[in-house]
């Protein structure tokens, strides 16, 4: 594997394969034609054609949305088509703090492939040796990705939350992380992808944030999703993303990002270009070793 196939994996998407989600009119998201069968079984809720899962015009607000829209995703998990609940509401919108049509169940997102928004936050050390990144281990018993590798605090965006409430919430409960410590992180930037999987297609926007934190701090696991800590060099974080499948794939693009930044990734890397361009896509501007570059 290189740097830009741990992009490319993360960017798989083909909407051939799918039937847009309409409401009001406008694309929300991308169907998966199994599903979108589910969906027909509702049609109160969901008028379903060859090409378009569209939501009911009689709903035509954010509350008698939701409430149409939450027993069809309970029924469907308790059937077993959804296969995980969360109990998190998540918003169904076009941006980040944009208008939002609804809000869904979180275990539902990926199944209709709506935009989702989620916080990264790399917890990071200098040392005398150079900066090192805390790296957790994923529990085993985790649905998703068990026992990889992931930042030292990562959770997705749900509804009535702040980004840095949220990162401030993700990091006590993930790693101890006192709020006054927490609070010092900073906002560095923006990832997007849409990677396709058997749930459906994940249309996802990383906040990325980096915390530096002092030397005798050691992150803790207090929701038992985390088996354990790690403080890695950065060049073993390298290492790990560029030649092993140690890492969630999400987090290997937040990885990709550091390593830019911290000029680990340099110009004269033969896929520079290339890794710039699926990273951070066409027109975004973007802050690499004190430099700005726009791709």
């Amino acid at each position: 594997m290189s740097y830009l196939e741990r992009i490319q994996a993360c960017n798989n998407f083909d909407q051939t394969h799918y039937r847009t989600l309409l409401i009001g009119g406008k694309a929300y998201g991308q169907v998966h034609p199994a599903f979108a069968e589910r969906l027909a079984n509702w049609p109160e809720v969901f008028t379903v054609t060859a090409a378009h899962v569209a939501l009911n015009a009689r709903l035509d607000d954010y509350l008698s949305r939701t409430e149409a829209v939450a027993p069809v995703f309970r029924a469907l998990h308790e059937t077993g088509v959804i296969d995980t609940w969360v109990e998190e509401a998540y918003p169904v919108t076009l941006s980040f703090g944009g208008h939002a049509e609804l809000e869904i169940e979180r275990a539902a997102t990926q199944f209709l492939g709506v935009k989702t928004f989620g916080v990264h936050l790399n917890g990071l050390v200098k040392k005398a040796d150079g900066v090192h990144v805390w790296v957790g281990t994923r529990s085993l018993d985790k649905p998703f990705w068990p026992g990889k590798l992931d930042q030292m605090v990562a959770g997705g965006q749900p509804v009535g939350l702040g980004l840095l409430e949220n990162v401030i919430k993700e990091a006590q409960e993930e790693a101890n992380i006192p709020a006054q410590l927490a609070r010092q992180a900073l906002a560095v930037g923006t990832l997007g992808y849409r990677q396709e999987g058997w749930r459906g297609l994940d249309n996802s926007t990383i906040h990325v944030y980096d915390l530096w934190l002092p030397e005798d701090f050691t992150p803790e696991n207090t929701d038992g999703e985390v088996i354990g800590f790690e403080l890695l060099p950065l060049a073993e974080i390298a290492y790990l993303t560029e030649a092993t499948e140690d890492f969630k794939d999400n987090c290997n693009l937040v990885n990709i990002d550091l390593l830019l930044r911290m000029g680990l990734i340099t110009p004269q890397h033969p896929e520079y270009a290339a890794i710039l361009n699926g990273l951070y896509h066409v027109g975004h501007t973007k802050e690499i070793n004190n430099e700005t570059r726009t791709t």
